[in-house]
């Protein structure tokens, strides 16, 4: 059910930084047209820091009622506080999403049981599958292969979406947790070694401006075509690039505005993208041809 390109989905906002509505709706649309397998909702790209609780979980409603079961909707929830992270997660399964998407604990930095216990309390608490989110370079804390595989042993844990980029912790995790247990990529530019390890995604802030492309990529990956896969990646590189020459999400957010799919808007502490790199996210996504 949860593999493929999963699109790490921007949350459109206006100048002023009000939701947008509007770009939401048409950038579902978007995706469900060009065959995305699944949409994380108000994740890191979904600017889930700047977003209130109550926007937070209309995000979700929204999507998931748009989507109305076309393709699964992953939520979300993560929180540096336990009780906050079971709070959102229960909220997201009363909105009907599919799954959840738990980011490690950021900042206050707990130690790897302390990772363990938070994660499988969430998994205790509310009965919505959990996937795990490690992601060290924004969150300070890196949850260990070892940690992951004791928690793929928990009910309601299904899997981890790996954001680190290193495939020799992919290949262990693949050694050491169950069949059935899923990793995903959470890093565009090494997703395709990933999949081609026996992963089942990727969790892509690309598919924003690229999805027929990456979904592609994802379909070729997943079935072993490990040269038509490598090929279309390449292709995708300089858009991989842009997409981070300023923190996420603020070149893909000027890059679906540019598309023509949303509004360019952000909330402080993010600013718009510097005019400095505007040609050369214009050049990525003209080069290949999404532009």
């Amino acid at each position: 059910m949860f593999q493929g390109s999963m699109v790490a989905l921007v949350t459109p906002m206006m100048a002023d930084g009000q939701l947008d509505w509007e770009g939401l709706h048409k950038l579902v649309d978007f995706h469900l047209e060009k065959g995305t397998h699944a949409i994380v909702a108000v994740g890191t790209t979904g600017e889930s820091a700047t977003l209130d609780v109550d926007e937070h979980l209309q995000v979700i409603k929204k999507v998931v009622d748009q989507v109305n079961g076309r393709i699964p909707v992953i939520a979300g929830t993560g929180a540096n506080s336990t009780s906050e992270a079971i709070e959102l997660t229960q909220s997201a399964k009363d909105a009907g999403a599919d799954a959840c998407l738990s980011v490690t604990p950021y900042y206050n930095k707990p130690t790897q049981e302390g990772l363990f216990l938070h994660h499988q309390a969430i998994a205790k608490a509310v009965a919505l599958p959990q996937m795990l989110y490690n992601v060290p370079g924004r969150t300070g804390v890196d949850m260990t292969p070892e940690t992951i595989a004791r928690l793929s042993a928990v009910d309601n844990i299904f899997g981890v979406k790996e954001a680190t980029g290193e495939m020799d912790r992919v290949e262990w995790l693949m050694a050491n947790t169950p069949d059935d247990f899923i990793i995903v990529s959470g890093d565009d530019p090494t997703a395709v070694e990933l999949m081609l390890l026996g992963g089942k995604g990727n969790i892509s802030v690309t598919a924003n401006v690229a999805p027929a492309e990456i979904a592609r990529m994802c379909e070729l990956a997943i079935a072993g075509k490990a040269d038509e896969a490598r090929a279309l990646n390449q292709k995708l590189v300089p858009v991989h690039n842009a997409m981070f020459v300023e923190s996420n999400p603020i070149p893909v957010k000027w890059a679906v505005a540019e598309m023509g799919l949303t509004q360019a808007g952000l909330r402080l502490p993010l600013t718009p993208l510097s005019e400095i790199y505007h040609q050369q996210v214009r050049d990525a996504l003209k080069g290949a041809g999404l532009l």
